[in-house]
């Protein structure tokens, strides 16, 4: 395509459906409609959208249409040069690398260079032109951009917007982030503490404060006369401090701030940070649980912590050992034992044991996920349902175990396996007969399930309104189980973009009051050509 042309071809030749005569009557009197314009943005995403509608498309497009036409795989060179010309596009563009340097003006279109540069393909002699930008947000995302010159780093660790300088102290080098560990604001040193190539030895001194002059401003005394404590139910909608920020004087909740970033950073040295088990804070010691490089004397520590926060985030901890597992099995705090199930090394037993004393919920454990084929095997038989259940969340058991397990008396135990590939349709029905309700839903995700099985699914009495959910997105589902779908308000979005639907319901659904539904259809490979064609006047 040279170029792109917004010829459109006259009303008078084409069929029109009374949805789409009514349509355009509104946009005629009333320019552009609000309902128009989603269905538009659905269009922009159409797999089936044929090249010369998409030329139309582009052509008659604003700024958002122009973004979300830009999503497309299938668009030529023609048509991404023109879209270059609305910015969120040529941003989008730019991004996923389909347009290069040398369609980018900086000085022109500054976010798309900044773009390029934030995924590491811009020119280097933009981000000097972009640090005398006069715009702060554009100097500030500048300062996010990788592997920078080193002179463009200097410039924006000078920046007079400390905005600007916090920015950079989150990702600079280490000689950069060395430099603004002594900045005098406050802000810019929690930025350093965050900052993972800090070098260790400055991590420390940001959390004792040993070696450091004492900072001279924060956020809080750089907008408040001192001493000064944020209502945290502040109702100024000019205010952007966060809720309990404080200053009398010494930035208290700023360098508080400050040492939970060095705790967190892995980089920053054990030494300086084992002594904080013991920190009158509950959030430190959090961040401190969390590590994985503490020697045992500060987890034995932690583990007799009495928040059961701290104790909860030590569980978890892939680094603590066995006999610390056991310990903390037998701890009733709260979402202690739930937490320690999701440790990739719990002994089995431990986990059976937890297991039957707390709800896990239905994800996959990681410590199911490795267990070796024998263990599967005792998992199997457990006699505690919990196990079973868990294991149950696999989808690559051996059909064996995966048959056994769908025949197992406990519903919770199906729920959990009826997504299972290779489950036949019988075996599904027959999970069905036996539980009815309870795992219907699950049933319907499985990804074998038969047409026919997804229609008797949402004629299920008493109707299970998520049932609808699953069988909208399954890709087995036949036009009369979709159109069941569409009696469900959150079903009805899902069905409407199946490929499945009617072409005459799907264009029917161009007209509904929900955006999302219009927006879906629009959006369905489907749709006839004539109602596409239609909605790119």
């Amino acid at each position: 395509m040279d170029s792109i042309s917004p010829s459109v071809p006259t009303l008078a030749s084409r069929t029109t459906s009374g949805v789409l005569r009514n349509r355009m009557a509104v946009r005629s009197m009333f320019g552009q409609d609000f309902p128009v314009q989603h269905a538009l943005l659905g269009l922009a995403e159409n797999a089936a959208l044929p090249p010369e509608l998409i030329d139309r498309l582009i052509s008659s497009a604003d700024a958002e249409l122009a973004e979300a036409v830009a999503g497309r795989p299938d668009l030529s060179n023609a048509h991404t040069a023109w879209l270059m010309r609305f910015e969120d596009a040529a941003v989008r563009l730019a991004r996923e690398g389909r347009r290069t340097v040398d369609d980018v003006d900086p000085l022109a279109q500054p976010r798309v260079a900044l773009a390029l540069l934030e995924e590491g393909s811009g020119r280097p002699e933009w981000a000097y032109r972009l640090a005398a930008d006069p715009l702060v947000e554009t100097r500030e995302r500048l300062a996010a951009c990788p592997a920078l010159p080193h002179e463009v780093t200097q410039t924006l660790a000078s920046d007079p917007d400390v905005r600007v300088v916090a920015e950079l102290a989150l990702w600079a080098p280490a000689d950069i982030a060395s430099q603004l560990a002594t900045h005098p604001h406050a802000d810019v040193r929690r930025s350093v503490a965050a900052n993972e190539a800090t070098p260790p030895p400055v991590l420390a001194s940001l959390l004792t404060g040993a070696g450091l002059p004492p900072a001279r401003s924060c956020a809080v005394c750089d907008q408040e006369p001192v001493p000064f404590v944020h209502d945290p139910n502040c109702e100024r909608s000019d205010c952007s401090l966060p809720p309990g920020a404080s200053c009398d004087g010494s930035h208290e909740s700023t360098v508080f701030e400050i040492q939970q970033m060095a705790l967190r950073n892995p980089a920053t040295p054990v030494d300086a940070v084992a002594g904080f088990a013991g920190h009158p804070s509950t959030l430190m010691r959090v961040e401190l649980a969390a590590r994985s490089d503490l020697p045992i004397h500060a987890y034995l520590r932690l583990a007799e912590d009495p928040v059961p926060w701290v104790r909860a985030t030590l569980a978890e901890n892939p680094s603590i050992g066995e006999s610390l597992i056991r310990t903390l099995a037998t701890d009733h705090g709260h979402d202690v034992q739930r937490r320690l199930a999701h440790h990739p090394n719990v002994p089995l037993d431990v986990l059976s044991d937890v297991a039957a004393a707390t709800r896990i919920g239905s994800a996959l454990l990681p410590r199911i996920a490795s267990a070796t084929p024998h263990e599967v095997e005792e998992m199997a038989g457990a006699t505690n349902p919990a196990v079973r259940m868990l294991l149950a969340q696999r989808r690559d058991l051996p059909p064996e175990i995966r048959d056994m397990l769908a025949e197992d008396p406990d519903a919770k135990v199906v729920k959990s396996i009826a997504p299972h590939p290779g489950l036949s349709d019988m075996q599904l029905r027959a999970m069905v007969a036996r539980h009815g309700g309870r795992v219907i839903a699950k049933v319907a995700t499985n990804p074998d399930a038969t047409a026919k099985l997804l229609e008797d699914l949402t004629q299920h009495q008493p109707p299970v309104q998520k049932v609808f959910r699953e069988v909208a997105r399954h890709r087995n589902a036949t036009a009369a189980a979709l159109l069941a779908c569409l009696t469900d308000r959150q079903a009805r979005p899902l069905a409407a973009r199946h490929s499945a639907l009617p072409p005459a319901v799907i264009v029917g659904l161009l007209d509904d009051e929900d955006w999302q539904v219009m927006e879906a259809a629009a959006a369905n490979p489907s749709l006839p050509y004539s109602a596409m064609s239609e909605l790119v006047l």
